[in-house]
């Protein structure tokens, strides 16, 4: 290392600690948050490596927030909406805030290496379309996923702006 070099300016990819994810059978990756260690708060990077027929995370659509996607090695696909694209090393995928709903998937026969990057806001709509789930993270103080102050995500149910609300009414109507 250079004189004067701050150790939060580089990561190595080939060197940093990766924590492995498992949920169920499908969702499978190792990962290790790369942002973090770079001292950046509002620019987040995550480094994934997937092994082959698996993917890192459910199909999802951020509201507030854009992704890229940069695909290091290997070939996967990228459920974009009702697309699906073939992708490869080299290749950068956008996943603007309030488009549509994305995913990837390693389609090859080795693992599928991935840089995803995302402007990290203090509050934060993602849904899910395949299982109708919601997430909310708010944080008036800073990251909505660390520094969150409302935490919450789950299954909606439509309803009224007041819908269940105290509004003064009379119980049989308001005569």
């Amino acid at each position: 290392m250079g004189a004067g070099r701050m150790t939060e300016a580089i990561v190595n990819l080939g060197s940093i600690p990766l924590k492995p994810e498992q949920t169920g059978s499908r969702f499978v990756a190792q990962v290790a948050e790369i942002g973090t260690p770079l001292g950046l708060k509002w620019l987040g990077a995550t480094y994934y490596i997937v092994p082959p027929g698996k993917t890192a995370v459910p199909f999802h659509r951020h509201h507030t927030s854009d992704e890229m996607f940069v695909i290091l090695s290997g070939s996967g696909e990228y459920r974009l909406g009702d697309e699906r694209i073939p992708v490869g090393e080299g290749d950068c995928l956008g996943a603007p805030a309030a488009g549509a709903a994305h995913q990837l998937f390693n389609t090859g026969s080795e693992p599928l290496r991935y840089l995803a990057v995302s402007n990290n806001t203090s509050a934060e709509v993602i849904e899910y379309p395949d299982s109708g789930r919601v997430r909310v993270d708010v944080g008036a103080t800073g990251y909505h996923r660390f520094d969150g102050t409302f935490k919450e995500g789950g299954k909606l149910t439509p309803f009224g702006y007041w819908e269940g609300e105290d509004i003064g009414a009379e119980k049989d109507g308001g005569k």
